[in-house]
């Protein structure tokens, strides 16, 4: 099996699965309970909250614990518009994940005005456009750090610099999720981030929101109180651990798993383009994350292409997880301007540290066999 759809879901580092484990099986107090055994619980979930909060340039009372990334971005919105005086204008990039895009949609529906800022052709955001939009009427500002789709970067410094200077009034929020870990970052460059433990070899169903302190801010679902008020919900101590775990892994071997996997990013690259018809979309290899790569192969439907090459047991997507049963368009290719038959003879490469330059070659090899049959199918 290769497995080329690592921002879907990442397999569980084997430490990250023993941790969990543990917290399930042997340690697994109620961190809210006032006994010793679960004070040492607490303890050590406080400890994941450090490690977060370090690897952002935070500190560990920013850092509230999720079940992932939607809930995170959905109670980023409700969290700070719930905090606000009066309806406004919400801008988020048109090329956002479904969890904050449609999110921000469902605001248009009770007062508030949202826009969507442009991308150019390598599917960045336009900052320049940005600053056109922005005054003192807008609230809420979200863009994402890295494209899920296409891996580009985007230059959130700059975005909150201007934000700075023109909408004082508004906060900035960043989904962080297919950039944590992977692409450096500092979240003082942002009023909240997003990050979601399974698209770093944590398992699923845990995540993280980071606040700023001096943000106004709601928090999100009521109840015990958890996460100083803001979070309420029994801890998922199992859940937290172990993305504790993953991110101490990670970042013990950062440099090794990100340059391995650029070099995966580019060996494929290299091999695919050489198929006649074939088109990178985004940006250039080095400039965009290390961990994706999107292409159109003239001619050949992404959607065949895929189940051709799962006949092979190798596993790519045609776009997010999140979207991918949803018809018509791709939201994201169309937005950087490509044409409707690129956009559907797209194919999303996502890698992780477990893939091998081998692997690229193999995949490679496979896609360019079945392109020649589909291709030839169709000519008749």
């Amino acid at each position: 099996m290769i497995y080329l759809d690592n921002s879907a879901t990442t397999r569980t580092f084997g430490s990250a699965a023993e941790v969990a484990k543990k917290y399930m099986t042997e340690t697994y107090f109620n961190p809210s309970s006032a006994y010793g055994p679960a004070v040492t619980v607490e303890k050590a979930v406080n400890g994941a909250r450090r490690r977060i909060a370090d690897t952002i340039n935070v500190t560990p009372n920013e850092i509230i614990f999720t079940s992932g990334a939607t809930e995170s971005n959905n109670m980023a919105f409700s969290g700070a518009l719930r905090a606000m005086r009066g309806n406004g204008r919400i801008i988020v990039s048109a090329v956002e994940h479904p969890s904050v895009f449609e999110t921000a949609r469902r605001y248009a529906d009770v007062g508030y005005e949202v826009e969507f800022v442009g991308v150019d052709a390598t599917g960045r955001v336009n900052v320049d456009m940005l600053k056109s939009m922005l005054g003192d009427d807008v609230r809420f500002v979200s863009i994402m750090q890295v494209n899920n789709e296409t891996g580009a970067v985007n230059d959130i410094p700059a975005v909150y610099n201007a934000i700075i200077s023109q909408a004082p009034g508004a906060l900035l929020h960043v989904d962080g999720v297919q950039g944590f870990l992977r692409v450096p970052f500092n979240a003082r460059f942002c009023d909240m981030y997003s990050l979601s433990g399974h698209k770093f070899h944590a398992p699923k169903g845990v995540g993280a929101l980071y606040v700023r302190n001096r943000t106004k801010f709601l928090g999100g679902q009521t109840g015990g109180g958890q996460e100083n008020g803001l979070r309420s919900g029994t801890s998922c101590t199992s859940g937290i651990m172990a993305m504790d775990a993953a991110i101490a892994q990670y970042t013990e071997h950062s440099r090794e798993y990100i340059d391995g996997m650029y070099a995966c990013k580019k060996r494929l690259a290299d091999n695919i383009k050489r198929i006649n018809d074939t088109f990178i979309n985004g940006p250039a290899i080095a400039d965009g994350a290390p961990h994706i790569l999107n292409a159109s192969f003239m001619g050949v439907r992404g959607e065949v292409l895929l189940h051709a090459l799962e006949e092979k047991q190798i596993y790519v997507a045609t776009g997010s997880a999140c979207s991918s049963k949803k018809k018509g368009k791709n939201r994201i290719l169309d937005a950087m301007g490509l044409k409707p038959e690129r956009q559907e003879s797209a194919i999303r490469f996502s890698l992780s540290p477990f893939n091998t330059v081998n692997e690229m070659d193999e995949a490679a090899a496979a896609i360019e066999s079945i392109i020649a049959v589909l291709r030839r199918y169709k000519r008749r």
